[in-house]
């Protein structure tokens, strides 16, 4: 017999806690406690007021709510968020989205200040190696423009077809091919700017720190803080 009854609080004491969601559940008086096991999971099956069985389900939520802070919880932590491939996707693809936004507007920035140098007047003093340079700068610039814009044009033309997993691979890939022509992009740039302004030799030192110091924020730390978190797993 199954009969839906109101939350009650267990009992008090150290082994006892009291949990509203077993007040959603019917329990079923029955006469053999061991049939479900739930004393197991910490569960009182039956006391003396005449509490019924709980179902097998409620002594798993026991389990999960009583894992905080407990060594048995460490195990329920360490396996990460609870979702399928399809809702880890979905989520993926979100973040990537924003850090998207973020590289765009200032590929699409710098992109649109080097269209515009061929227009100035100056521009016809520049020496041919400068100008070199800044072709080469134009092209990268081009390059990282259309790899950014890559996982759209990809997201398009596969979206309806269940490809989303794969979707979000090849995205990341073509962001972090993106990131890498934007950082000689940044070097190029930076070496027809600072030969104008400078001298040769001191240009180029400076544009090596700064390339330096765009590997080290961009790629060392987060391959360093990737490798921590592994040893520490």
């Amino acid at each position: 017999m199954v009969e839906k009854l109101a939350p009650r609080p267990l009992a008090s004491g150290p082994d006892m806690t009291t949990i509203s969601l077993v007040g959603l559940y019917p329990r079923r008086r029955c006469d053999d406690t061991a049939d479900h096991g739930l004393s197991r999971a910490g569960v009182r099956e039956t006391d003396s007021a005449g509490w019924g069985c709980w179902p097998p389900v409620v002594g798993e939520m026991w389990k999960v709510a009583m894992a905080d802070g407990s060594p048995s919880g460490e195990s329920h932590h360490a396996r990460g968020r609870d979702e399928t491939s399809e809702e880890r996707a979905d989520r993926r693809w979100s973040d990537l989205l924003q850090e998207l936004r973020v590289a765009q507007t200032g590929v699409q920035i710098l992109f649109g200040v080097l269209l515009t140098v061929v227009f100035q007047p100056r521009f016809g003093d520049l020496s041919a190696t400068d100008r070199n340079i800044y072709v080469a700068t134009v092209v990268l610039g081009a390059a990282t423009t259309g790899a950014l814009v890559g996982p759209v044009s990809f997201h398009r033309l596969v979206t309806g077809r269940r490809l989303k997993p794969q979707t979000v691979t090849w995205a990341s890939r073509m962001t972090l091919l993106a990131l890498i022509l934007l950082l000689c992009t940044m070097a190029s740039a930076l070496l027809l700017v600072l030969r104008v302004a400078l001298n040769d030799s001191l240009a180029v030192w400076l544009v090596a720190v700064m390339v330096v110091w765009f590997v080290v924020c961009w790629f060392v730390l987060p391959a360093w803080q990737r490798h921590a978190g592994d040893t520490e797993r």
